[in-house]
């Protein structure tokens, strides 16, 4: 019985910010119907499938993040904390850094996860990578054909390419003996 932000309002919020585009999305899906484009409209149907699942988020932790995230910036000021202690990412090193948005991300704007780079300090130049994807919003960099042909290939290299957060740039192609290779 405690508050939440329903699904359903996430979802009138995301297509609302949109809505000329899922309105377009949904007119060709008419007319790959009308045309009997079965392939066209299954992909239609499969996107929206998964878009329009949406569960409720508790209250709490719902604004709890856009307060501390989007309004008052508490990470890049210094001033967000877990559990009493303040969060510092200058503190973070022996890892490597990957940051991906989308080109047209209307929830995380361009710049704002790449600033991660400029919070973390003690992460060498060479372990930093930031990525850029071209012609993707919000749910494009997590799913969708451009995040499985572009997006996801660029992470498994990274990762591949720092295992161990020893740095250097070397890619493993085959897995360590210890490893089961699957």
């Amino acid at each position: 019985m405690r508050d939440v932000y329903p699904g359903f309002l996430q979802l009138t919020g995301f297509v609302s910010m949109n809505l000329d585009r899922h309105l377009e999305a949904h007119r060709e899906l008419f007319r790959n119907l009308v045309k009997g484009d079965g392939d066209s409209a299954a992909k239609h149907k499969d996107f929206y499938d998964e878009y329009l699942a949406v569960m409720d988020l508790s209250a709490e932790f719902y604004l709890q993040t856009v307060d501390t995230v989007f309004i008052r910036h508490l990470l890049p000021k210094g001033e967000m904390t877990h559990r009493g202690r303040v969060i510092d990412p200058s503190m973070i090193e022996g890892v490597a850094l990957l940051t991906v948005e989308g080109e047209h991300d209307d929830i995380s704007g361009v710049g704002q996860t790449e600033a991660t780079h400029k919070l973390c300090p003690n992460i060498p130049a060479n372990m930093k990578v930031h990525y850029l994807q071209p012609g993707v919003g919000h749910y494009g960099v997590f799913n969708g054909s451009r995040f499985r042909s572009e997006i996801a290939p660029r992470i498994a290299d990274f990762v591949l390419s720092n295992n161990g957060g020893k740095g250097g740039g070397t890619k493993r192609t085959q897995p360590k003996k210890t490893e089961a290779a699957h």
